[in-house]
């Protein structure tokens, strides 16, 4: 079991678009025991490879006791309906915010062996499928913040 230092906020890696896998290969077969070992503890809902310092398209999720991963995610479908939970990051310790996001999405993609894959949820699971890609992208749930949320959010960062 390899559990990965999370990298956080400051760190370029997480501004930084990763790149498509282009190889299911051994690397992609560690790399995703990696990211499932680094999301298997209580409070994890997902950890993206950028996270861990890797900017490659692949995260790992843990929702409701399944723990999974996709590789090369595109989030494909989301509704018209929204949520505006609170949100937290594992690279930004401590900060929660309500963010908006789709109550429920489509996420497509590939698994560990390049088979396709689609990953339908709502609730916690869209919103874990949508800031993941968002890491992925190089963006961050802060990004997302507006009006006094926002404004907290950035006043805590540079205390």
């Amino acid at each position: 079991m390899t559990v990965r230092l999370i990298r956080e906020i400051g760190d370029p890696v997480l501004r930084t678009p990763a790149d498509p896998v282009r190889a299911f290969d051994k690397d992609l077969a560690a790399l995703v025991r990696d990211l499932e070992d680094t999301v298997d503890h209580p409070g994890r809902a997902g950890v993206a490879a950028t996270q861990i310092g890797v900017g490659l398209r692949v995260f790992s999720y843990n929702v409701d006791g399944v723990i999974g991963h996709m590789v090369n995610p595109v989030i494909t479908e989301r509704s018209e309906e929204t949520q505006d939970d609170d949100e937290g990051c594992l690279s930004i310790p401590g900060l929660y915010a309500p963010t908006v996001r789709a109550m429920h999405c489509v996420a497509e993609g590939f698994d560990v062996r390049g088979e396709p894959l689609r990953i339908e949820g709502s609730g916690l699971l869209a919103r874990c499928l949508q800031h993941e890609v968002d890491h992925l992208d190089g963006r961050l749930f802060v990004d997302r913040l507006t009006g006094e949320a926002r404004k907290r959010v950035l006043r805590a960062l540079r205390s």
